[in-house]
């Protein structure tokens, strides 16, 4: 994938007020770490995750996108009835249909004329939802598209917790579950435009690389489980290996396609896991840690939202500035990964 005349013009975050911390967590699976006789502190010294956010009970997917969305138009030089795309990219959805992107359209205001619809692809939604848009505006079908994920953790944290606490499971038995003690809760939202809508700097689109890896699609499943819950099983230690891999190849391509060397940008962004998944990533493809900006401290996983709420954030707090050299580098269950250069 390439792009000539493509603009990421704002990208704006919004996050819960609520803070659940990997202490809180391993107190109410008290009975279980008692049972197993788990040693305390270990979700933190696993994972490097402090803490996550999570919204208010009753908050639909559809209400964080909206509020993600009108983030990015307030930042933006772009009024609403200049969005001729809308896309909700997240993993969670209020409902099966209709798309959760018609809820967020209405919430958000967005002009009747927008196209709209939802990507789904795990981890990957929002990238892939750059991608599109991207696409379209490069072939003239556009020339504005607003991307937004709003991802809520709490269905699936709240039902991991009721299981790992009342199910008979022995240590090799709560190892499927662990990674749903990672996720966090948060909504980014992203005006995506023709070079030629933008009044300031052009942060621009560069092009990238996406590859498959479905033999792994089976490492990571996530389903619902009842009306208000949803339940998730990973093999996280074969899903590390698996996506490490897939990393190394698409990084090969995307070095090819880019011309960008392991030295080339100024930053790099991941998808968020933990620390050890960061470690073996940047080791595994030789680049250097020291430019990686990491949110999964204190937001932990929150889905197709991490890797560009992290982007966000960077740029707030000025680890990414004008006429940095950006790689994203993205990876999601399935498995499939891709990466993009971006040059803010």
């Amino acid at each position: 994938m390439r792009f000539n005349h493509t603009c990421i013009e704002t990208l704006a975050v919004a996050l819960p007020d609520e803070v659940l911390t990997s202490a809180e967590i391993e107190l109410r699976l008290k009975p279980l770490y008692e049972r197993l006789r788990l040693p305390e502190g270990r979700l933190e010294l696993m994972t490097g995750i402090r803490e996550r956010r999570i919204w208010p009970a009753g908050t639909r997917p559809s209400d964080a996108s909206a509020k993600a969305g009108l983030a990015a138009l307030d930042k933006s030089g772009i009024a609403p009835d200049q969005v001729e795309l809308f896309i909700h990219g997240a993993v969670c959805r209020d409902m099966l249909e209709p798309a959760t992107a018609s809820f967020a359209h209405r919430k958000i205001g967005l002009p009747p004329t927008a196209q709209i619809f939802d990507v789904s692809n795990a981890c990957l939604g929002f990238l892939n939802s750059l991608t599109i848009a991207a696409g379209m505006i490069e072939s003239g079908q556009i020339r504005c598209a607003l991307v937004v994920a709003g991802e809520d953790s709490r269905p699936l944290v709240e039902q991991t917790l009721r299981t790992l606490n009342e199910a008979p499971l022995d240590r090799n038995g709560i190892k499927p579950y662990f990674a749903n003690l990672t996720i966090g809760s948060g909504a980014v939202g992203a005006v995506v435009c023709h070079e030629d809508l933008v009044k300031g700097r052009k942060h621009r689109l560069i092009g990238g690389i996406a590859r498959a890896g479905t033999a792994h699609s089976e490492l990571c499943q996530g389903d619902s489980h009842g009306a208000d819950a949803l339940a998730m099983q990973t093999d996280s230690e074969a899903l590390l290996i698996a996506g490490v891999n897939l990393a190394q190849e698409t990084w090969h391509e995307f070095s090819a396609l880019t011309s960008w060397t392991s030295a080339t940008p100024d930053r790099f962004i991941c998808h968020q896991v933990g620390s050890i998944h960061r470690r073996k990533l940047y080791e595994a493809l030789g680049l250097d840690l020291t430019k990686d900006f990491s949110t999964f401290e204190t937001l932990g996983n929150t889905g197709s939202v991490a890797l560009p709420a992290t982007l966000a954030l960077a740029i707030e707090q000025g680890a990414v500035s004008e006429g940095s050299k950006v790689a994203l580098l993205g990876i999601g269950s399935g498995l499939n990964c891709l990466m993009l250069a971006l040059e803010w």
